[in-house]
């Protein structure tokens, strides 16, 4: 009857531990998908700044290829103005970028928070379960024996 009652303990907490490592791994996906996103985000936007940065150079040379010397200060003076424009706009998407990433990790966190809550739930209704089936057991066999 002892011996029952502690492979029962001992299923329960292998049920609860085995339940709170799911919890684990879950969060740690989440993580590493979030952070995998950040760093794609990151990338693509480092691309994006780069190939904007090659293409306003080569037409700003094309440009300059293309004017007589008159016009040359004109262009050059339209096209310093363009650039500020072009890093503001490359400022703002850098930032848009930044609180993207920062609204999915918050986001991945609360997922992966609320798996875990859940999760740790299941495990305190499967425990308590356990015990009422081990204490219902108990008492049947209790039961069944006196007889």
């Amino acid at each position: 009857m002892t011996e029952k009652n502690k492979n029962l303990d001992e299923n329960v907490k292998k049920a609860a531990s085995s339940i709170s490592n799911e919890a684990k791994e879950t969060l740690e996906n989440t993580k590493h998908k979030a952070s995998e996103f950040a760093d794609t985000a990151k990338e693509k936007t480092t691309e994006f700044v780069e190939d904007a940065k090659e293409i306003f150079e080569e037409a700003k040379g094309k440009v300059n290829e293309l004017l007589s010397d008159e016009n040359i200060e004109k262009v050059k003076h339209k096209a310093e103005d363009y650039s500020e424009i072009a890093k503001q706009k490359t400022s703002e998407f850098t930032e848009d970028a930044k609180e993207t990433f920062e609204d999915i990790k918050e986001k991945g966190s609360e997922l992966a928070g609320e798996a875990a809550e859940h999760l740790a739930d299941f495990a305190e209704d499967a425990k308590e379960e356990l015990t009422d089936i081990k204490e219902k057991s108990k008492s049947f066999l209790q039961r069944l024996f006196k007889k």
